[in-house]
């Protein structure tokens, strides 16, 4: 689940529901996106920050769930364009796994499993409360083509049925200038890394 910024503490005026950002929030979110963006354009590809906002600000589901990856230590930023769809893709960039997304079992079952010191929670299921995803292997690895992330931080990422119904699941790190994939049992303590299209 890929800025840590200071939330402001005043009154938000209603909403429509829980999903929607009241205006100054848009505002304040699309200005932290559009400086990072001008930050990295090397994960850009040549987008245009014009377009990539357009499209935000047509999707406010998309733009709550950027939101929530921010919202929780972490910095969304473009990263590809969705050929078939053509949403722009984000992965959280922070350099290590958010802070506010970390020490959680891989899903509910294994968090449900441990029979003492329960984490507060799990990755698959605070990434479908925020509308992302976990990163799969290879959207990890393209992720490290983009700088170097997980340096002292483990993140899960989407595990293979085959290997969760084996009471297993996935998480990757970079150690020794190298991407590594490990496995371990699912309600291990590991942190969440996310991406979402917009």
């Amino acid at each position: 689940m890929k800025l840590e910024m200071d939330r402001k503490t005043m009154p938000q005026p209603l909403k429509k529901n829980k999903n929607d950002l009241s205006p100054a929030q848009q505002k304040e979110l699309l200005g932290a996106l559009k400086a990072r963006f001008e930050k990295n354009m090397n994960r850009h590809g040549g987008f245009e920050w014009a377009n990539v906002q357009a499209k935000l600000e047509a999707n406010t589901q998309k733009l709550w769930s950027i939101n929530e990856m921010e919202r929780t230590g972490g910095e969304p930023d473009v990263v590809s364009l969705d050929k078939k769809t053509g949403e722009y893709i984000f992965y959280d960039c922070a350099a290590e796994s958010p802070k506010d997304r970390r020490s959680l079992c891989y899903d509910r079952e294994a968090l449900e499993s441990r029979k003492e010191n329960k984490p507060k929670g799990n990755a698959m299921d605070m990434a479908a409360a925020m509308g992302v995803e976990l990163l799969t292997e290879e959207q990890y690895r393209e992720l490290q083509k983009l700088g170097e992330f997980d340096t002292k931080t483990s993140s899960w990422v989407k595990t293979p049925a085959d290997v969760r119904k084996l009471g297993g699941a996935l998480f990757c790190d970079r150690r020794f200038d190298m991407v590594f994939v490990y496995h371990n049992g699912a309600e291990s303590y590991y942190a969440a890394r996310g991406s979402v299209a917009g």
